[in-house]
């Protein structure tokens, strides 16, 4: 087997996320240019705790192409997946904001770069390195993305890698809900680590109590081993084996875009996991990965976007000590 050099390699969309920055003096909304995308937000929290990354996705041959591909270069992920393509443009997500910074968005994207991912685009060498391979829903939205995701998978599986998946369910990009469930069911028959909201638990299970929801959910998935429930303001919750445990967030912060928050979260999870290994956790473990986890998803909370501004170490340890 090849030597895993990667922690973690992750597929799926990297775009623009063009995020609200006031007025203009003409009284014209203004919007900042901000580099994101679930996958390669992740990438970057692994890589500022010191984790080793790789990239697997698409963007056009365009200015924000050129853009996204030089700042996850300089975040430390490896661009050997990174594939440019002149005949469709980079993905824009347009963010909205309310008044305490949560966020829902539209798109350009019919097709925009990332859904294009064909099969003999995916770099199988950062696959069979990887320890951890890492997928959402948003790049199976679509073929030939949906193909060249579920591709991936299988290389990950034939190379023995754990995989985590993160729904991360989009309304506005799918064709029906319906469609969204079936390919998060795809999604969570697949992975081993699982972080899945509260709103997206209960789409995939219908049931509302999120206690209920959870047990239902790890029954009808026994290849689920580890399970992170995000829950907002109320912090995250884990399942692992018999245990399982709410931990609070910070909510003493001054949050003013929730952009990236779940996948700070995620980032910390995986890259302790690489640490810490799967089979060895203890409740202890557990709970210091997610306080720690948490206080970085409180602080990305802080910033405009994501993937430029990951908190380091010593501030989160600083928040979560204080």
């Amino acid at each position: 087997m090849q030597e895993k050099t990667i922690d973690v390699t992750s597929l799926g969309e990297l775009l623009i996320d063009m995020t609200p920055h006031g007025t203009s003096p003409q009284g014209n909304a203004l919007l900042e240019v901000n580099p994101g995308g679930a996958p390669c937000n992740v990438l970057a929290m692994v890589s500022k705790l010191g984790g080793k990354t790789a990239f697997i996705g698409k963007v056009g041959e365009d200015q924000f192409g050129s853009l996204l591909a030089n700042v996850i270069k300089e975040q430390g992920i490896i661009t050997d997946g990174l594939v440019r393509d002149a005949r469709y443009a980079t993905t824009l997500a347009f963010v909205h904001l309310d008044e305490n910074g949560d966020r829902s968005f539209s798109f350009c994207r019919k097709p925009g770069a990332d859904m294009m991912l064909e099969k003999q685009d995916i770099c199988e060498a950062l696959i069979e390195k990887a320890r951890i391979f890492h997928f959402g829903t948003l790049s199976m939205t679509n073929e030939p993305s949906r193909s060249a995701t579920q591709y991936a998978v299988e290389l990950a599986k034939k190379h023995g890698c754990l995989i985590s998946f993160d729904p991360n369910i989009r309304p506005p990009l799918w064709d029906s809900m319906e469609n969204a469930k079936k390919q998060m069911a795809y999604g969570l028959s697949q992975c081993h680590i699982l972080k899945i909201s509260d709103n997206e638990i209960e789409l995939a299970t219908g049931i509302s109590d999120l206690d209920k929801a959870a047990e239902a959910l790890l029954a009808q998935y026994p290849n689920i081993r580890l399970m992170f429930l995000t829950l907002g303001r109320k912090g995250s919750r884990f399942y692992y084996g018999a245990l399982s445990r709410t931990v609070d967030t910070f909510l003493d912060v001054a949050t003013i875009d929730t952009t990236g928050a779940g996948d700070t979260f995620t980032g910390c999870c995986l890259y302790f996991i690489t640490q810490y290994g799967l089979d060895c956790l203890d409740e202890e473990k557990l709970t210091q990965m997610v306080r720690f986890a948490n206080g970085a998803a409180s602080l990305i909370t802080t910033k405009k976007g994501a993937l430029k501004v990951m908190p380091s170490r010593q501030d989160v340890e600083a928040l979560v000590k204080g």
